[in-house]
C-alpha cells in the first residue's frame, strides 16, 4: 500500500517512519537540526510553491529521506486510513 503525500508523490506505507506537523515539529532545535542536515545531504524532498505543512520520514533504499507535504498530518492521516477502510469493506 502506498500513502500519497501530495506533488505526485507516494510513499511506501511500510518505509514511513513517521509523519510530523512543521510548525509544531520544528520548535525544537533537534528537530530544525535534523532537517537542515537532511537537506545538505540532499535527502530532502519537496516540489511545491505553496508552505508545506507537514513532513514524512520514511526509509528509502538510500537511506532515510524527508518529504515536505503541503497536506497536514490530519489530512494525511484520513487518507491512509481511508485506504485501510476500503480494504476492510471489500
Amino acid at each position: 500500500m502506498f500513502l500519497h503525500v501530495g506533488n505526485g508523490k507516494s510513499i511506501r506505507k511500510n518505509r514511513i517512519i513517521g509523519i510530523f506537523d512543521l510548525d509544531t515539529a520544528t520548535v525544537s532545535s533537534i528537530t530544525k537540526n535534523y532537517i537542515n542536515k537532511k537537506q545538505k545531504e540532499g535527502l530532502l524532498e519537496y516540489d511545491d510553491t505553496d508552505l508545506p505543512r507537514s513532513f514524512v520520514v520514511y526509509d528509502d533504499k538510500d537511506g532515510v529521506r524527508i518529504s515536505l507535504s503541503r497536506i497536514s498530518t490530519s489530512g494525511l492521516k484520513l487518507r491512509a486510513l481511508e485506504k485501510i477502510t476500503e480494504i476492510n469493506n471489500d
